[in-house]
């Protein structure tokens, strides 16, 4: 429930309902079509997290009412669902001689000690199902064997988002290696990294897992592997695998995907790490600015917000800065080069959302948050939960409301806008951790064990 900034909530309906048939002509009368859209990687379209129709506020998932399908997904995995066409692919990792223990949840689990998994075979899988049904198209396992590494305990071995440009998906299996096919399901080729040492980044002995997912950018896919030794930002060729370039450098353990955006006549890509900021040349890697500061640990990925990328996340949870950098800077930036800056209530895992020009920042422990996104003042703070739940999962937007899932299951319907008001609260009775998925009036859903389709197929 919201604290005392916006008390009480009620749930919402529309007040007109239209026939089938009213809604397909006025489909026509505008000349597109709400009812399908890409959602090709983590966040969607240029990983904005918004998403093009009008997907449901209210279900109900005992009677069905408002959902399209359910379909239940083996092993464990935090990686979102992305769509293209009539496919929806997710990945997972299948204990298949033993028994995975299930994440935790709760805020005070955002910093913990590795899990002792590991000792399990596993099979990281990737799953091809019918948007219109659920059902499974085909599935392929990518790999099979003990884990290399072991992984933080609120964590999975399948937490990357893959990514689709239509023909070819691509998953990175963390230190199992980055597989592509293409979208029949035939391996198109793959690439071994070893293993991808992401831990605490005071101790290098925690292996907590990596979680940066791959970014399709035209021909190249991107990799980011901040880890304790061996970090590179990388460019792998989409048809064949091929390295186009890799830059090796100094950073420290991240989570943060990176953000592909167009500069000018330039194309940029920005990487989120522990204490540097930088973007880099698609095409070569070069590095073009950098921003160094004090906060150590990155996981929410950058976000664009007009002419200006905003960076959050840091250590301790919640006490580090928002950051708006100019993407038309060159060089070494001091924090002076910023265009806006709020001191504290950064959030330590969620991705924040900017939508109709209003930035919305979830923290770990559900204080949600409304700034202008182009001067950075404080529209208000509310709180989603108890105060002892978890939010892990990255709020997402369509249709006016957003979407916001809490690790205990619940997910909230907020109305977008300057005044805070839930329309509707559903509880799922299963953990979430993943970013759910927009496909035009669709809301993708994954659960411990299901994704489910939220809306008319």
């Amino acid at each position: 429930m919201w604290a005392a900034e916006c008390p009480g909530s009620r749930p919402y309906t529309f007040g007109v309902r239209l026939r089938p048939s009213a809604v397909a002509l006025l489909l026509a009368l505008s000349g597109g079509s709400s009812l399908h859209a890409n959602w090709p990687s983590f966040r969607g379209e240029s990983a904005r997290g918004v998403g093009t129709g009008t997907p449901p506020t209210s279900w109900d998932l005992a009677k069905g009412t408002n959902v399209a399908w359910s379909a239940p997904i083996p092993g464990l995995g935090h990686s979102s669902p992305i769509v293209w066409g009539d496919r929806v692919f997710i990945t997972t990792a299948v204990a298949v001689n033993g028994k995975d223990a299930p994440p935790v949840t709760g805020v005070m689990e955002t910093v913990g000690v590795a899990m002792a998994s590991g000792i399990f075979d596993h099979e990281w899988r990737i799953y091809a199902l019918d948007r219109g049904t659920g059902r499974v198209v085909w599935q392929q396992t990518a790999y099979k064997g003990r884990p290399r590494s072991r992984h933080h305990r609120k964590s999975t071995f399948a937490s990357a988002t893959p990514a689709t440009d239509g023909k070819h998906v691509v998953a990175l299996m963390g230190s199992e290696g980055l597989f592509c096919w293409d979208v029949e399901g035939r391996l198109l080729w793959r690439k071994d990294f070893g293993l991808m040492n992401v831990g605490m980044f005071d101790n290098p002995e925690t292996q907590w897992g990596p979680a940066s997912s791959p970014v399709i950018a035209g021909d190249l896919v991107i990799v980011q592997n901040d880890e304790q030794t061996d970090s590179f930002l990388a460019a792998f060729e989409l048809a064949t695998g091929k390295q186009r370039w890799r830059q090796n450098r100094e950073a420290q353990p991240s989570w943060s995907t990176p953000l592909v955006a167009q500069q000018g006549d330039r194309t940029l890509i920005i990487t989120s790490s522990p204490r540097i900021v930088r973007a880099s040349e698609l095409l070569t890697g070069r590095e073009v600015w950098r921003m160094e500061d004090e906060a150590p640990v990155r996981v929410p990925s950058p976000v664009l917000s007009g002419d200006a990328v905003i960076v959050t996340g840091g250590y301790p949870p919640a006490g580090r800065s928002t950051l708006a950098i100019p993407l038309a800077s060159s060089g070494r930036l001091s924090t002076k080069a910023v265009r806006w800056r709020i001191d504290r209530g950064s959030p330590y895992t969620p991705t924040p959302l900017v939508y109709d020009n209003v930035l919305y920042v979830l923290t770990d422990g559900g204080v949600f948050s409304a700034y202008d996104a182009g001067t950075g003042t404080l529209i208000y703070h509310a709180r989603l939960g108890a105060g002892t739940t978890g939010f892990s999962a990255s709020p997402v937007a369509a249709g006016g409301f957003i979407y916001v899932a809490s690790e205990d299951g619940d997910l909230y319907v907020v109305r977008g806008g300057k005044t805070p008001e839930i329309v509707a609260t559903h509880a799922f009775k299963e953990t979430i951790f993943a970013t759910p998925a927009l496909d035009g009036n669709l809301l993708i859903v994954r659960t411990r064990g299901r994704v489910i389709a939220l809306g008319q197929p």
